[in-house]
C-alpha cells in the first residue's frame, strides 16, 4: 500500500513536467582556487526569475524549454559569472568562482543566496562556514564549532565548558551529529570542554532544528551535518596554529591535478608534557592529552564518477599515576561513489563505519581493574536526486544500519586484584529506513518540501531479555538465539514545509515533521559523558516518537544586509524516557528496569537578527522556551521541568573589522540556570540524617552569563608571501562571572545539624594567545 501511494505521487509529479521542448543544463560549481564544491551555490535562470542551488556535491541540473536563457552563478564570498546561453540541446556547464576581492570574503556567513534565508523553503535551519566560525571568540583559543551552533536561537549550551547542547527542548542524546555523514556518538574532549571537530579539516556545517528533510532520521531533536575539505586539487598548501593548550597542522594538495586531491589534518593537546616537567613525583605521572586525525581522498575516474574515502581518528587519554587511568575515543570512516546517470539523475552510495569506546580503571594494587565500553555501526546507504524541472526536484533513497551495543565489561587485572569480572550482555539491532520527498513550486509565490520516511527497527539474537512485574522488579527472561529477529518496530515519518513569499524580502514559512528515535542514552549527568550508555529499543522500551510543528516569519532589510526572523514551534513526545529517583545506570546487567516512560512537550519562541556584510557583523539571538514532562511514576505523576528546560537564553555575537589587519569579536551570553533537584528539608532515622527532596528539577541553578573577547591581527596581509599568518589574542569569561559547575549540599563539621549549599565553578578570566599560519 505504501508502495503503490507513493508511486501515485511520483506519477502526478512527473506530470507536472514542462510541456514542450526541453534541454537539460547541468554540470558542478568549484572554487575556481582549491577545486572544492560548492555547496548550496546559486544558478539563477533571468528570464524565468526561477533557478535551482547545487546539491551537497556541488552538482546542480536544470530542465527548461529551449531559447535563449541568461545564467547567473553566484556563491556570497566568491564573484558570480553570468553566461549567456542558445538552448537547444543538452548542455554541461561546469563553472569555477573566485573569491571575491572584497572584505566580504572574510565575513562569510553562509554560502548561500543573499536572501535565501526568504527565498528558501527550509526553515529551522542554519549553515556556517568556518570563516564565521573562527572570528568567535574561543575557549582557550580552541575554535569551536559545537560552542558556534550553542549560539544560535534555539540551540542552548548544556553548562559551562561543555561540548553538549540541547535543542528545542531535546536532550544531547536527540542530537544526530553527523561527521561526512557517518554518526559521532560522543563528540566531547576532556570532558566536554572541546569538541572532536579540528577546524582546519571543516568545510562547513548544516544545523537542522525543525523541518528536518525526509533524508535523515533517527534522532528526535535535531541534525548537525558537518563536512570535512576534499583537499585542494589545484596546488600543495598548509595551515596551521600553535595554541595555549594544543597545536595543529594540516596538509593539502593534488594526487592527479584536478582529478585527485587528499587533505590531512591533525591536532594535539600538550598539557601531559607540562605534567612531565614538574618536580612533584605525583603530578609528574599525569596523564591528560588527546589528538584528532582527519584523512580524506577523492578521486574523478570520470565525468560521471566520483570516490571518496574519509576517515576520523581521536582519542582522549587521563591518568593519575597506579590511581586511575581513563581512555576513551571515536572512529569513523566514510567510503562513497558519485554517479551522474545523466543529466537530470545524480546518486551517492555511502558506506558508514561508526564506533566509540572508553575505558577506565586502577592500574596496579588489590583493586586493579579495566572496566570496558563500546557502541558501533555498519551502514550502507543510498540516495538519489532527480532533477525533474525548476519547479520539482526530488530525492529518494534507502539506508541500512547494524548496530552493536557493548554496554560494559569490567575485570580483574594483574596477580594482587580481588575485583570479580562483570560482563553486561552485548546487543545488536539492525535499523532501515527509506524516504522519498520533493520541493516543488506550486504556484508563483507558494512551494512547498514535502516527504515521507518510513523506518523500521529490529533486535537480533543472541539475547536474554528480562520480563517485568508492575513494581519493575524483574519476574521472568527469555532466551533467543543469534541471528534470531525478535522484536521489530516500524512506522511513517511524514515531513512538510510550506513557505509563501509576501515580497522579494519577506515570507511566511510553516514546517512539520515527525521523527523516530530508537536507540537512547543512559545518563545521570547534564551533558554528555564518557561513561553515558547508549542502549537500543527493546521489547521493553517503546522507541520515542516526536512530532513537531513551526511557523516563521522571515524579513530582509537594507538589500538582504540585515536578516530577521521570528519562529514558534511546539514539539509533542511520546514514549518519553527518564529514569527512576536514585537509579543505578553503571553496570546494571537489568538497566531497563530503572527506566520510566511518558509523555514530554516542548514549545517556544526563537528571534534572530542578524548582519553580514560591512565592517560590522554579527547576529543577536533570543529563545523563549519551556520543556516538561509527565511520568506517572516520577513526580507524583505531576509535570515537571525537564533538566534541560531553560527560559531564556541570549546570544549576542559582534565582529568589527578595525582595518584591513585588525577584526575585533565578541560575544555575550545569558541563559536561565538548569533545573535541578535539591534537598528541602531533613530528618534523622537511627541516627542517620536523610534528606528530603524537592518535587524532580523543582529548583534552578544561578543563571549562567559570560563575556568572551578577541582580537585577530594579521601578522603578514601579503598574499603573495609564501608564508601567512594571525596572531589571535583572545579572553574567556572576561568579568569574571562565577558560573556555577555544580552544587553540592554538606553538613557543617562543626555543626552536623547544618546543611550548605557548595558551588564549584571552573573558568575564572582566561586568556589565550594562538598564531595561526598558512602556507
Amino acid at each position: 500500500m505504501k508502495t503503490c501511494f507513493l508511486a501515485m505521487i511520483f506519477a502526478w509529479i512527473c506530470s507536472q513536467s514542462i510541456a514542450g521542448e526541453k534541454n537539460t543544463i547541468s554540470g558542478y560549481l568549484k572554487d575556481a582556487a582549491t577545486g572544492e564544491e560548492l555547496i548550496g551555490a546559486t544558478i539563477l535562470i533571468k528570464e524565468l526569475s526561477n533557478g535551482t542551488t547545487t546539491n551537497l556535491y556541488g552538482f546542480y541540473s536544470l530542465t527548461i524549454p529551449a531559447g535563449h536563457y541568461t545564467l547567473v552563478y553566484s556563491y556570497i564570498g566568491f564573484g558570480s559569472i553570468t553566461r549567456e546561453i542558445e538552448l537547444n540541446s543538452d548542455l554541461e556547464i561546469n563553472i569555477e568562482l573566485s573569491s571575491a576581492q572584497t572584505a566580504l570574503k572574510e565575513i562569510v556567513v553562509t554560502g548561500e543566496a543573499a536572501n535565501k534565508n526568504v527565498e528558501s523553503v527550509e526553515m529551522s535551519a542554519v549553515n556556517l562556514q568556518m570563516n564565521t566560525i573562527k572570528e568567535i571568540p574561543a575557549l582557550m583559543g580552541e575554535v569551536d564549532v559545537i560552542k558556534a551552533i550553542q549560539l544560535l536561537p534555539g540551540v542552548q549550551t548544556v553548562g559551562e565548558g561543555s561540548s553538549g547542547f540541547y535543542v528545542r527542548g531535546g536532550g544531547v542524546d536527540q542530537n544526530m551529529i553527523l561527521l561526512d555523514e557517518a554518526p559521532v556518538y560522543n563528540a566531547s574532549h576532556l570532558l566536554g570542554f572541546f569538541s572532536v571537530f579540528n577546524q582546519d579539516a571543516i568545510k562547513g556545517l548544516q544545523l537542522y532544528k525543525g523541518g528536518i528533510p525526509a533524508s535523515y532520521g533517527g534522532r528526535l531533536s535535531s541534525v548537525l551535518d558537518i563536512r570535512l575539505k576534499e583537499g585542494n586539487s589545484k596546488k600543495f598548501t598548509g595551515s596551521g596554529g600553535i595554541g595555549s593548550v594544543s597545536s595543529r597542522a594540516t596538509v593539502e594538495g593534488p594526487l592527479k591535478k584536478d582529478k585527485s586531491s587528499f587533505i590531512i589534518s591533525g591536532r594535539r593537546t600538550y598539557m601531559d608534557v607540562f605534567f612531565k616537567a614538574l618536580p612533584d613525583t605525583n603530578l609528574n605521572k599525569t596523564k591528560l592529552f588527546f589528538y584528532d586525525l582527519n584523512t580524506k581522498i577523492n578521486y574523478k575516474l570520470n565525468e560521471q564518477n566520483r570516490i571518496y574515502l574519509s576517515g576520523y581518528f581521536g582519542r582522549d587519554v587521563m591518568g593519575f599515576g597506579s590511581e586511575f587511568e581513563s581512555s576513551w575515543g571515536n572512529a569513523t570512516g566514510t567510503v562513497r561513489w558519485n554517479h551522474v546517470y545523466n543529466k537530470k539523475l545524480f546518486s551517492n552510495l555511502t558506506l558508514l563505519y561508526s564506533k566509540f569506546d572508553y575505558s577506565l580503571g586502577v592500574p596496579e594494587g588489590v583493586e586493579a581493574f579495566i572496566w570496558e565500553s563500546d557502541i558501533q555501526n555498519v551502514s550502507a546507504k543510498l540516495d538519489y536526486n532527480y532533477f525533474l524541472n525548476p519547479g520539482n526536484s526530488i530525492q529518494f533513497g534507502l539506508q541500512s544500519t547494524y548496530h552493536i551495543f557493548n554496554p560494559g565489561k569490567a575485570k580483574g587485572v594483574g596477580p594482587e586484584t580481588i575485583f570479580n569480572q562483570i560482563t553486561l550482555q552485548s546487543l545488536n539491532s539492525l535499523e532501515h529506513a527509506i524516504y522519498l520527498s520533493n520541493e516543488q513550486k506550486l504556484w508563483e509565490r507558494v512551494t512547498a518540501l514535502y516527504g515521507l520516511r518510513f523506518s523500521a527497527f529490529q533486535n537480533i539474537g543472541e539475547a536474554t531479555v528480562d520480563e517485568f512485574e508492575a513494581n519493575y522488579d524483574v519476574a521472568d527472561s527469555t532466551y533467543y538465539e543469534k541471528g534470531e529477529i525478535y522484536n521489530t518496530y516500524a512506522g511513517l515519518e511524514p515531513r512538510l514545509g510550506l513557505k509563501y513569499s509576501l515580497s522579494e524580502s519577506s515570507s511566511v514559512k510553516l514546517s512539520y515533521n515527525r521523527m523516530r528515535q530508537y536507540i537512547h542514552l543512559a545518563s545521570n549527568s547534564t551533558s554528555s559523558s564518557p561513561l553515558d550508555i547508549w542502549f537500543p529499543s527493546s521489547p521493553n522500551v517503546k522507541p520515542q516518537i516526536a512530532d513537531q510543528v513551526a511557523l516563521g516569519y522571515f524579513r530582509n532589510f537594507k538589500n538582504n544586509m540585515i536578516e530577521t526572523s521570528i519562529e514558534a514551534y511546539y514539539k509533542k513526545i511520546d514514549n518519553a524516557v527518564d529514569f527512576k529517583d536514585h537509579a543505578e545506570l553503571l553496570l546494571n546487567p537489568h538497566l531497563e528496569g530503572e527506566l520510566r516512560f511518558g509523555k514530554g512537550k516542548a514549545y517556544g519562541m526563537e528571534f534572530l537578527v542578524r548582519k553580514q556584510e560591512g565592517k560590522l557583523t554579527g547576529w543577536v539571538s533570543y529563545t523563549l522556551s519551556r520543556t516538561e514532562k509527565i511520568i506517572p511514576e516520577i513526580n507524583q505523576g505531576n509535570p515537571y521541568p525537564a533538566k534541560y528546560d531553560k527560559t531564556h537564553d541570549i546570544s549576542l555575537v559582534l565582529s568589527y573589522r578595525l582595518s584591513t589587519r585588525w577584526l575585533l569579536g565578541m560575544n555575550w551570553i545569558y541563559t536561565t540556570g538548569a533545573a535541578i533537584t535539591v534537598p528541602t528539608g531533613r530528618l534523622v532515622y537511627a541516627n542517620t540524617v536523610v534528606p528530603v527532596y524537592s518535587d524532580r528539577n523543582g529548583a534552578r541553578m544561578p543563571a549562567y552569563h559570560r563575556l568572551d573577547l578577541s582580537a585577530t591581527l594579521k601578522a603578514n596581509p601579503n598574499k603573495k608571501k609564501r608564508l601567512r599568518g594571525d596572531w589571535v589574542f583572545s579572553v574567556y569569561n572576561a568579568y569574571y562571572r562565577k558560573n556555577p559547575y555544580s552544587i553540592n549540599f554538606r553538613q557543617r563539621k562543626e555543626n552536623p545539624n547544618e546543611t550548605y549549599a557548595e558551588m564549584t565553578y571552573l573558568f575564572p578570566i582566561l586568556p589565550a594567545v594562538t598564531y595561526n599560519f598558512k602556507f
